[in-house]
Formats: structure tokens, C-alpha cells, sequence
């Protein structure tokens, strides 16, 4: 006879049964991520995929972990490391150029996604062409956000991502570090 599954008065009872389902959810898409998003090759240009993972299933609510931030974070971050590698090739110079730029698209259009930071290095340091954007950039982060939606549904009760799928991150131009 087949074992139910714990209710979602037991997840929010146990709290170790939460975690377990968010380490479970977590696996099974960093493992798809990575299956279908790159051939052994590319792994490098994958590692800010991991960074997402925790955003997605141990930060849910957060806003940098919401589709617009994680979609317009990893593309627009990628973007520009690729344009700055092509433009002006791989010299130390670049890669600094590369991250403020990101760091100031990111803000300027609040889409802040930390791991995402890591892509313009990574497509630098790769010699990433533009057909990496579609894998293994928007393929990873697609089958990421595809699972956390489906995983996040699976118990009642729990939060459902996306939370709100055009959240603004940071939500307002005050960004901190620094006051008026």
C-alpha cells in the first residue's frame, strides 16, 4: 500500500519536512538545469545557475527571485558579457567594464538577480558567441523557473512561485549603501 503524502498542516508543523521538500525540489531542478542547458563543455557557463537555485527554493518570495529579475538578470547580464567579449576581447579592463555595466542595467531596470552578476565573467572568460544566450543561459534558467512552478504546487498551502512575475528588484531607486 502506497504511503500518503504529509499534508501541508504536517509540512508547516515540521519544519524539517519543509526543508527536505525544498532540498528535493532544489536537486531535481539544478539536475534538469544542467542536463538539458549544456553538453560537459559548458559547465562553466552554468555555475550562476546554482546561485538561482537557492533563490528560487530557499528565497520563494524574495523579489530578485522573481521571473523578471532571474529572466532579465541572467539575459541582460549575458548580453552584455558576450557584447563586451566581442567588442573588445578578454583583457582584464573588459571584465570590470563588463560587471559595472551590468551592475548599472540591473538597476536601472530592476532586474537585480544576484547570481546573475556572475554572467558577464563567465561569458568573457568562455568566449561565449550569442547562441550561448539561448543555451545554455535562457534553456537553464527556463527549466529552473519551468520546476519551480510545478514543484511550489505540489503542497497546499505553501508559497507558490512566481509570487508576483513583474516585481521590480529592488523595488525603488533607493538602493542602499549610500544616503540621499
Amino acid at each position: 500500500m502506497k504511503k500518503p503524502l504529509p499534508s501541508a498542516e504536517t509540512m508547516h508543523r515540521y519544519s524539517i519536512v519543509r526543508l527536505s521538500w525544498c532540498l528535493l525540489g532544489a536537486a531535481s531542478a539544478i539536475t534538469l538545469a544542467l542536463w538539458l542547458a549544456g553538453p560537459p563543455m559548458s559547465s562553466l557557463l552554468l555555475a550562476s545557475l546554482g546561485g538561482s537555485t537557492i533563490f528560487l527554493f530557499g528565497l520563494t518570495k524574495a523579489p530578485a527571485a522573481q521571473p523578471r529579475a532571474l529572466l532579465g538578470g541572467h539575459l541582460g547580464g549575458a548580453t552584455i558579457g558576450i557584447a563586451c567579449y566581442q567588442a573588445f576581447g578578454d583583457a582584464l579592463w573588459v571584465y570590470a567594464l563588463a560587471e559595472i555595466l551590468t551592475l548599472t542595467y540591473m538597476l536601472f531596470t530592476k532586474t537585480v538577480h544576484p547570481p546573475a552578476g556572475a554572467n558577464p565573467i563567465l561569458m568573457i572568460f568562455a568566449h561565449a558567441g550569442w547562441p550561448a544566450l539561448w543555451q545554455p543561459v535562457l534553456v537553464g534558467v527556463l527549466s529552473l523557473a519551468l520546476i519551480a512552478v510545478i514543484w511550489s504546487r505540489c503542497y497546499p498551502g505553501l508559497a507558490r512561485y512566481p509570487v508576483a512575475w513583474f516585481e521590480r528588484s529592488p523595488s525603488t531607486m533607493f538602493w542602499g549603501g549610500w544616503s540621499d
